[in-house]
């Protein structure tokens, strides 16, 4: 084995899942090319089991900061001088060789700043799906080919997403903390903001599963469905999300939460969602809108 030429971390932000994420964890010693170290932030104690961590086959530190998607990740950031921090989910199996694919692509353009992989199956556009379906999902993905998909994106996929930290830190750049608890879209502003430093790419070379967990740490559906109105605002006035996109994204989920509201998923509080979204357009006519009126909901 070559030794590793970059210092790749594994940050992972937790909350409400303590068994998903002993199951990632453990999943995570099946790398053929380990991190150099896995940190954990939990948004409380009990959000992770430290036996099972111990289990884990290289260095492993549990942080604790504020609680919310983007504190918890500004904590993971400001404990480590990575070169490399790659997010995922507490719910995301990556495939055997995602960090040595990301290490090759990293090393191999410098101009990359943020990488995002090829999502096998997403369990977010459904009821989710169980630790050994996503296993299995993962032992069945056909062998790499020399064919190599690598395309410029918009935004990194949170679940997902691979940072190159010389640039942050050169920035002063963090998760915006506005965006409280489950921090919908916080991925793309991030993305938007990390944009003028180098390219934002999706590689079809890095591979896994999110699994989609509907299990407890997820906002519930009223906050959510505010969330998909106040934070596409807030980003559009601070510049990070462009116009387009922020009413597109505002218009499919109000759609979606009305059409559905009669016949729900049983995984979707779409009624709560609704509610959100209309509260958030009274507060939007208003001139309250704000992305931490969460909050108080």
């Amino acid at each position: 084995m070559t030794s590793p030429k970059l210092n790749i971390v594994i940050g992972i932000a937790t909350a409400g899942r303590r068994e998903v994420l002993t199951d990632t964890i453990s999943s995570l010693n099946n790398q053929t090319r380990m991190a150099n170290t896995l940190l954990v932030c939990p948004a409380q104690l009990d959000d992770i089991d430290e036996d099972a961590l111990r289990l884990y086959r290289g260095p492993s530190q549990v942080l604790y900061g504020p609680r919310g998607l983007p504190a918890q990740r500004n904590t993971i950031m400001a404990a480590t001088d990575a070169d490399l921090i790659i997010f995922f989910d507490d719910d995301f199996l990556p495939a055997p060789d995602f960090l040595a694919e990301t290490e090759a692509l990293f090393e191999k353009d410098p101009s990359i700043v943020i990488a995002t992989g090829e999502v096998a199956a997403d369990g977010i556009c459904g009821p989710g799906l169980s630790h050994n379906e996503a296993l299995n999902i993962i032992q069945n993905l056909p062998p790499q080919t020399a064919d190599h998909i690598l395309s410029d994106t918009y935004n990194g996929y949170g679940c997902n997403m691979v940072i190159r930290m010389a640039p942050v830190r050169q920035n002063g750049q963090c998760f915006d903390e506005n965006l409280p608890l489950y921090a919908w879209l916080e991925d793309v502003d991030f993305s938007r903001q990390l944009a003028p430093a180098g390219r934002i790419v999706k590689s079809s070379r890095l591979r896994g599963v999110h699994m989609g967990t509907k299990r407890s740490g997820r906002t519930p559906g009223r906050k959510l469905g505010y969330s998909q109105i106040a934070n596409p605002l807030y980003m559009m006035r601070k510049g990070t999300l462009r116009p387009t996109i922020g009413y597109k994204h505002m218009a499919k989920n109000i759609a979606a939460n009305l059409a559905r509201s009669l016949k729900p998923e049983p995984w979707v509080d779409r009624k709560g969602r609704l509610s959100g979204n209309l509260l958030a357009i009274k507060d939007w006519i208003r001139g309250t809108i704000r992305p931490d009126n969460i909050l108080k909901l």
